[in-house]
């Protein structure tokens, strides 16, 4: 990560720590990293999953794509370079939502390996979980629930990620979810049976 631009600027601690925070909530604060391409249902598993959290009794927020362009990243396209900027600042801001104990939901695209492996090193380990919603491209042109794709094959928009924009898929993530002949409840409970069993999260 690059340096901020200002040099007068000092990294203020807090008085509470993390694991007090954690203790106080009973969860453990992570980052659950969804990635795939455009209507692979990111988003959709991204709230299930944060849905049926808040039900159990666990404190949990979805960070999505679009949303955060309305307004945080507003004034970002979408050439690498933006893209690459897009994720930077996401990244920042899941460290700090995990920071107070969160699990937070993060639904990008984020096509390249460098930007999702960079906001992992920003966590401590464990706490970062990269899940690859693998739907494949046809599939998610078939749905194209946003008619991005038709725009997208037709030249109305370019540098679109799986068409004419790479999509560097994870190679190790900590999640695999094919949503093929899957509900999009099934592939929520994967998460939350992940997040179980690896003693993020204390339901019964």
């Amino acid at each position: 990560m690059s340096e901020p631009k200002s040099k007068n600027i000092h990294w203020h601690g807090a008085e509470v720590t993390t694991d007090q925070r954690e203790r106080t909530l009973g969860q453990k604060g992570a980052v659950l990293w969804f990635t795939g391409l455009s209507g692979s249902g990111k988003s959709t598993i991204s709230r299930r999953v944060e849905s049926k959290l808040l039900q159990a009794g666990v404190t949990a927020y979805s960070l999505d794509g679009d949303n955060v362009r309305h307004e945080l990243n507003k004034d970002l396209g979408f050439s690498p370079a933006d893209r690459t900027e897009n994720i930077r600042r996401i990244g920042a801001v899941a460290q700090l939502f995990m920071d107070s104990g969160l699990l937070t939901c993060a639904a990008f695209i984020s096509p390249y390996k460098a930007g999702r492996d960079a906001v992992r090193t920003l966590l401590p380990e464990g706490r970062f979980i990269e899940i690859h919603v693998a739907t494949s491209l046809a599939e998610c042109e078939v749905r194209d629930p946003k008619g991005l794709y038709k725009k997208a094959r037709s030249g109305e928009i370019p540098s679109f990620t799986g068409i004419s924009a790479p999509y560097e898929a994870p190679e190790n993530p900590e999640m695999v979810i094919d949503t093929a002949g899957r509900s999009v409840d099934e592939c929520a409970d994967m998460v939350v049976a992940y997040l179980a069993e690896h003693k993020l999260i204390n339901i019964s």
